[in-house]
């Protein structure tokens, strides 16, 4: 606990900034609302995003067993506050090892509050059976750094529009900044942005279609603003359907 409390210290008096890595604009709110922070009594932070006000969905790899994890929420001042997970159902074929060698994994979780979160408002799961191709846009927001190695400058949803690029598909989508394509640092997630929820435009409302599962520097370089790599829901969506519901919740 003492862990998780030094980092909510740390996140709180971060320092001012507007932005993922490469200076993008803030989260537009109908998407900033959804976005919520993760903590980890092992020192590390993660995105999530909320389904439901006590349904969060994020990455496998940010709520590895041996640790206690929590919701960050802010109060009208401003003042961070722990709210506890009471559950966390991981993808049954997550595999740590695949994900390090940025291959595809099911690597996707959902966290059950032991109490809905008054701050956020829920975000729309994208349909079932979408399809990506190179060049096509999306938006991702998340709670991570705006400056590589410095976590004060991590904690506020921050957005940046990103690009497909190679052969998108269903296991795994390659993001990058359409203005430096990956070669130079650019518009992308850092540390703190895994389990960051992945937008696109469905019905005139913004849809959760993926969710950030690794970063690369430029040229492929260990790092971040070069590639976001994204798991798709598509599938794991029944998974998360089915899951969702045996938690009480109904998507």
């Amino acid at each position: 606990m003492r862990t998780l409390l030094a980092l909510v210290v740390l996140i709180a008096l971060r320092s001012p900034a507007v932005a993922m890595v490469g200076g993008a604009g803030a989260a537009p709110a109908e998407i900033a609302r959804s976005v919520v922070l993760i903590v980890g009594s092992r020192g590390n932070f993660c995105s999530g995003v909320a389904l439901a006000p006590d349904l969060v969905l994020t990455v496998a790899h940010c709520v590895l067993p041996g640790s206690e994890y929590k919701i960050v929420e802010y109060d009208a001042a401003r003042q961070p506050l722990l709210r506890d997970v009471a559950r966390v159902a991981a993808h049954p074929t997550f595999e740590l090892k695949t994900l390090l060698a940025h291959r595809a994994t099911a690597d996707v979780a959902l966290l059950k509050l032991a109490a809905p979160l008054a701050s956020v408002s829920p975000a729309l799961l994208g349909a079932p059976g979408f399809t990506v191709a190179p060049g096509d846009a999306f938006a991702v927001a998340g709670t991570g750094v705006a400056v590589r190695h410095d976590g004060k400058s991590g904690g506020t949803v921050r957005a940046a529009s990103l690009i497909a690029t190679g052969r998108p598909g269903t296991l795994q989508i390659r993001l990058y900044d359409p203005a430096t394509r990956g070669e130079r640092p650019g518009l992308g997630a850092c540390t703190g942005d895994s389990g960051a929820p992945v937008f696109r435009v469905e019905a005139g409302r913004p849809a959760i279609i993926g969710v950030v599962s690794w970063t690369t520097g430029p040229g492929n370089a260990d790092g971040c603003g070069g590639l976001t790599g994204v798991t798709p829901l598509t599938l794991y969506r029944s998974w998360i359907t089915q899951t969702a519901k045996i938690l009480g919740n109904q998507l």
